[in-house]
């Protein structure tokens, strides 16, 4: 049989330090998990105020489980919580301390179970409402044709989006489903009409919602830069590149590259103060904008060239 090495002073030292250190953890845990117990016990299945639920679950989750579930995204169904709670080693607590698990284990189901019907709801409608902007480029047979053989398919389907945007449809929700698909349809690669259409979606939202604000005048004064910014805004991409030939002094402008790499930063830090960190529209806004100037670029590049 192996013998046990002896401890030297200093080990030892070493150890009964890191062993008091994840005792005072250990405690630690306990108490906030006993706090998250009485918030979470107290919760009310029926409470409309969703963002309060999901703050108590994400702080529960976090803090006592190291379960991320905004990086996991509300579990698909309820084995998965019922693992995390599996997950916990009861030896560490008395016995009304298990019963306050169980407690706590139903209440957290019923409230997981609300918020997937919630969220399952909310993206039922956002797949109805993009199903509904392209149905103008999506045939009798509900195959997708792209280009669209209707030449008034595009006009029709920029209207349907300018209509559901003003009234509040195209959410977070509708943002997220479209990049979902999008990514999806990049990853399979067998789809390109659909990632150009789904593509087309997002180019259609982000020309509209940054269309509504101008900052090309300065009392009387037209600042050109700004202008010549707002109209390849509000251009379909597939006129850009004659715009910035003709709009840039490599070409046939007036507006240098420089001047028009300056209001486009200054344009996406205005969109970044206006829009909720980390968001899908901040992130399709942005994109757009920096898709504008990747194509300057590409335009200066040859043109100098």
């Amino acid at each position: 049989m192996e013998k046990l090495k002896a401890f030297s002073s200093s080990a030892l030292m070493r150890w009964n330090k890191r062993f008091n250190q994840d005792a005072e953890k250990l405690f630690q845990k306990t108490v906030e998990v006993d706090r998250l117990i009485d918030m979470l016990r107290d919760a009310n299945a029926n409470e409309s105020s969703f963002r309060s639920l999901w703050l108590k679950m994400y702080l529960l989750s976090m803090r006592a489980f190291g379960y991320d579930l905004q990086r996991e995204q509300i579990p698909a169904n309820l084995r998965t919580i019922k693992h995390v709670f599996d997950l916990v080693d009861f030896t560490f607590f008395n016995d009304s301390s298990e019963k306050d698990y169980e407690e706590l284990a139903l209440s957290v189901m019923s409230i997981v179970d609300r918020l997937v019907h919630k969220t399952n709801e909310k993206i039922e409608s956002a797949t109805d409402v993009l199903k509904e902007i392209l149905r103008p480029v999506v045939d009798e047979e509900e195959e997708i044709s792209w280009p669209p053989r209707d030449p008034d398919a595009l006009s029709l389907m920029e209207k349907e989006i300018i209509r559901r945007e003003q009234e509040g449809q195209l959410d977070e929700g509708f943002l997220a489903e479209v990049s979902a698909q999008l990514r999806q349809a990049k990853e399979d690669g067998d789809k390109p009409g659909l990632e150009a259409m789904l593509q087309k979606v997002l180019q259609l939202y982000a020309s509209g919602v940054l269309s509504k604000r101008s900052y090309a005048k300065k009392g009387d004064e037209i600042l050109k830069a700004e202008y010549f910014l707002e109209t390849i805004i509000k251009a379909p991409e597939k006129e850009w590149n004659k715009l910035l030939i003709n709009g840039m002094t490599v070409g046939k402008g007036d507006v240098s590259p420089e001047e028009f790499y300056a209001v486009i930063k200054k344009r996406i830090e205005r969109t970044l103060i206006r829009t909720e960190g980390g968001s899908y529209q901040q992130r399709i806004l942005t994109e757009y904008l920096k898709g504008i100037q990747s194509r300057a670029e590409e335009i200066v590049q040859v043109l100098r060239s």
